[in-house]
């Protein structure tokens, strides 16, 4: 019986061995993702920050 535990848990740790790769392939897709979407949120209020000083140059 104390082989059967002891080939669980080693079989276990090597399961959250794949599921923490997966893990973190998921984490550095989300963090990738979220970059990119700061990015866009950035570049688009530095334009609205430029129309608005246009604006205020013309008015």
């Amino acid at each position: 019986m104390a082989k059967s535990t002891s080939n669980s848990s080693s079989s276990s740790s090597l399961n959250s061995g794949t599921v923490n790769s997966d893990k973190q392939e998921r984490l550095a897709k989300a963090l990738r993702a979220n970059l990119l979407k700061r990015k866009s949120q950035s570049r688009s209020r530095s334009e609205l920050g430029k129309d608005s000083q246009k604006e205020k140059q013309d008015g």
